[in-house]
């Protein structure tokens, strides 16, 4: 059907309103929803600052970003965002939001402050200089920038000087120096590594490794500082410590390079040492031992992975009352470091071995490192009492022989004992031990089988013992030569 030309006309004018009335409700939809979007952000916006004024920093954190993303051009916004950041630490997302404050509004001097504080704080003296300089211009009696700004060129100047002093080897006071600037510049990642890399050179791993922590966290959780971090707590002998930053490591890039092979090392090393403290507090002894053996011999490069090892060895061979090679573990393990923990169960093992004076010395250098010790302080006073209840030998004992024994089977048990622990046989602190034993061995021969003296012995009297002898009772002692270590070149002929 044809339209004549009025009805065209109408139709016309139709479609148009409705294209305006579909216009004026589009319209009318988004004042509405700028409307409801503003009313969002300004309850993020109070929210936020009520967990501020809490000291809610990270949930204010919260509110804040979602002001920001639904008001991403509102300077005020991205301000107090910058202003929690710089609260929390972060340095660079504090950067980042004044910088875009100053974007939005260039005279905002308040952001510039700020912003300068944070480079100051990074070590980054240049950009904070520039920042400061803008703002004094403006606000010449500004007190904090004033403070602040004051601080650069001291700071920048006693860098210098820690680079130098660095550069020289002089570590003990270029750790000094650094330790100052850190007070005004915390957030420096160079600053704190240097004094790191001083602590290792001074052998303070342990400092080392908290500066390295805090490195890590300034750079964003790196992989390269993790592998770092972990490779220095695996060289301080702390296997479980190292595992734990690699495996973070790989979080973030699970075929490191680097990581990835270490953390293979590390598993299969930690896994022995924790087997062996395992086995070590069920009093399964022989585990023990076996496992601190083979922790040695894993990693025979790392001086103290290889000091668990003999840690191990020390403590667990001590349980099993092996004192011999106890003592001799212990030793080995005190060459690596010096733990008064160690000396204290090296000691153990020596009154074990009735050597009693050694015992008590070791106990005493335990108390040299750490004079509030109650366990070797308790050791001495148990050696002290052990010792004075073994001064009167049992020469019976010391042959193995009964009080009723014939001369004839006194000498051949003299025979069996000089030949077990004749001094050449043995080596380090275990030919200490076999002197002692040697000289008791002789001494309880020389008594047994001489009729006088061993009268005398079997009247509870020690005919060797130089007290006795001036309470008129003879002999003396024929090996007082040995107690002050005598070289034993022994030829002796067992008769």
């Amino acid at each position: 059907m044809l339209l004549n030309i009025h009805d065209m006309s109408q139709l016309a004018d139709s479609r148009r309103l409705g294209t305006v009335l579909l216009f004026l409700l589009i319209e009318l939809f988004f004042e509405g929803a700028e409307t409801a979007s503003q009313a969002e952000i300004d309850r993020h916006l109070e929210i936020g600052r009520d967990f501020l004024a809490r000291g809610q920093l990270s949930d204010a954190l919260t509110h804040y970003h979602a002001a920001v993303e639904g008001d991403p051009d509102n300077y005020l916004t991205y301000f107090k965002r910058g202003t929690v950041y710089f609260a929390l630490g972060k340095a660079k997302f504090a950067i980042n939001d004044f910088s875009r404050v100053l974007e939005l509004k260039p005279d905002f001097m308040a952001a510039r402050a700020q912003r300068g504080s944070v480079y100051l704080k990074m070590g980054d003296f240049e950009n904070a200089e520039m920042d400061m300089m803008v703002v004094l211009r403006n606000d010449p009696h500004n007190p904090e920038v004033n403070v602040h700004f004051s601080r650069i060129g001291p700071a920048r100047d006693q860098w210098v000087l820690c680079v130098d002093l660095m550069e020289r080897g002089d570590f003990n006071t270029a750790v000094a120096l650094l330790t100052q600037l850190l007070e005004v510049c915390p957030w420096a990642v160079e600053i704190r590594e240097a004094r790191a890399q001083m602590y290792l050179r001074l052998g303070d791993r342990m400092a080392a490794v908290s500066d390295f922590r805090s490195v890590n966290r300034l750079s964003h959780d790196s992989t390269d500082g993790y592998y770092q971090l972990s490779r220095i707590l695996y060289d301080i002998g702390d296997s479980g410590a190292a595992l734990k930053e690699i495996r973070e490591c790989l979080k973030l890039d699970p075929e490191h390079k680097d990581c990835f092979p270490f953390y293979k090392k590390i598993k299969k090393v930690d896994k022995v040492y924790v087997d062996a403290q395992t086995a070590r507090e069920e009093q399964r002894y022989a585990d023990c031992i076996a496992s601190g053996e083979k922790l040695i011999k894993l990693e025979p490069d790392v001086p103290m992975i290889v000091y668990n090892g003999k840690q191990l060895l020390c403590s667990c061979l001590l349980k099993d009352e092996q004192f011999t090679s106890s003592v001799s573990r212990c030793r080995e393990a005190l060459d690596i470091y010096a733990d008064p923990e160690v000396m204290c169960d090296r000691a153990e093992a020596l009154v074990g071995a009735e050597m009693y004076d050694e015992a008590i010395a070791q106990y005493r250098e335990a108390l040299d490192i750490n004079d509030n010790l109650q366990r070797a302080k308790d050791g001495i006073e148990h050696a002290q009492r052990v010792q004075k209840q073994a001064e009167r030998r049992d020469y019976y004992k010391i042959l193995g022989v009964k009080r009723s024994a014939t001369k004839q089977e006194i000498v051949k048990a003299y025979r069996k004992a000089a030949q077990k622990w004749h001094p050449d046989n043995f080596q380090g602190d275990e030919k200490k031990m076999a002197e002692k034993k040697f000289i008791d061995v002789a001494a309880a021969k020389e008594v047994l089988t001489d009729p006088e003296k061993r009268r005398q012995f079997d009247a509870g009297q020690d005919p060797l013992d130089p007290e006795a002898g001036r309470n008129g009772f003879g002999g003396g002692n024929p090996f007082h030569h040995f107690q002050h270590g005598s070289p034993f070149q022994f030829k002796f002929h067992f008769t």
